[in-house]
Parts: structure tokens; sequence; C-alpha cells
């Protein structure tokens, strides 16, 4: 009988191919979940079911976090979901009860609770994240791509 053996040169020549393939596999799986779009509800890029409608009330302004944005209820009725990212530079411009505005720590650029520009540098009022009202009067938005808006209007205020 002819034993088919394989070389140290052989051996070492396979384990290599063998290792760079499975590298090129784990690469390239790591680099199609970084480019894959991230829709999960509940986080940042996905949607959030944020209860009854009636809930909120009138000229009321709610910080969600993990989304990154705001609900705002302006005092006249309807909804606004309001991207917390200045358009200036991009800096987390947080809510001031106080003033009932937005205020840029940056740059302070301001902005009204319905995100448009008060004061400069901002260019242009903070972005929307869609908004519906569901069936059951229940408020989702949204936060997989910022609607970008280069005046305000009262078509981007949603009412239940």
């Amino acid at each position: 009988m002819a034993e088919n053996k394989l070389s140290r040169k052989e051996f070492m020549n396979l384990a290599w191919v063998a290792a760079g393939a499975l590298a090129t596999t784990e690469l390239s799986l790591a680099g199609l979940r970084f480019l894959s779009p991230r829709t999960v509800e509940g986080e940042f890029g996905g949607t959030f079911n944020l209860g009854a409608y009636d809930q909120y009330p009138l000229g009321s302004v709610t910080p969600v976090e993990a989304g990154r944005f705001y609900l705002v209820r302006p005092p006249e009725d309807g909804f606004l979901a309001i991207y917390r990212r200045c358009t200036h530079l991009g800096c987390a411009v947080p809510y001031d009860p106080a003033s009932g505005q937005f205020v840029c720590p940056c740059h302070g650029s301001g902005f009204t609770m319905e995100g448009d520009v008060l004061n400069q540098p901002a260019p242009r009022p903070l972005d929307l994240f869609s908004l519906s009202i569901n069936a059951d009067g229940e408020i989702v938005v949204d936060t997989s791509s910022p609607i970008e808006r280069d005046h305000p209007s009262p078509e981007h205020i949603v009412h239940a």
C-alpha cells in the first residue's frame, strides 16, 4: 500500500490558505454587518412607539434619550419629532424649559419650541423625524433618516 503523506511544506501551505480563508470570511461578515442599516425598535435608527398621544399635554417637550430626539406638542396642538442635533456643527441641543427654547451650548444658536432658528449661526431649523399616529392613537417615530428642512412650515406638524 502506498501512503500519501503530506510533507511539512505542503501542510504549512494548506494551513496558511485555511487561515487566510477564515480571516477573509470573518472580515467580510463584519464589514457587511457594519454597512447594513440598523433598524431596531427602541434604538436610534429604528422606530419608537411612544404610547397614546393624549398623554402628552399641549406645550410639552419630552426628551427621548435613546432616540436622540424630542417629542414636541406645540401649544396650538399637533406633534413634532425634533432631532436634537444642531444644524450648525452637530452639537447636542438641550431644551431650556425656563426660556421655552432649544439652546446650543457650542455656539449659542437658539431655536423655538418648533425648532425654528431664533439666532444664528445655525443656518436652518432643527431637523425632524417622521412621525405618525397609528389607528390605536399611539405615536410612532421613525429615526432611520432625518428630514432636513430649510424653512419652518405648518405642514411638518402632525395632528391627531
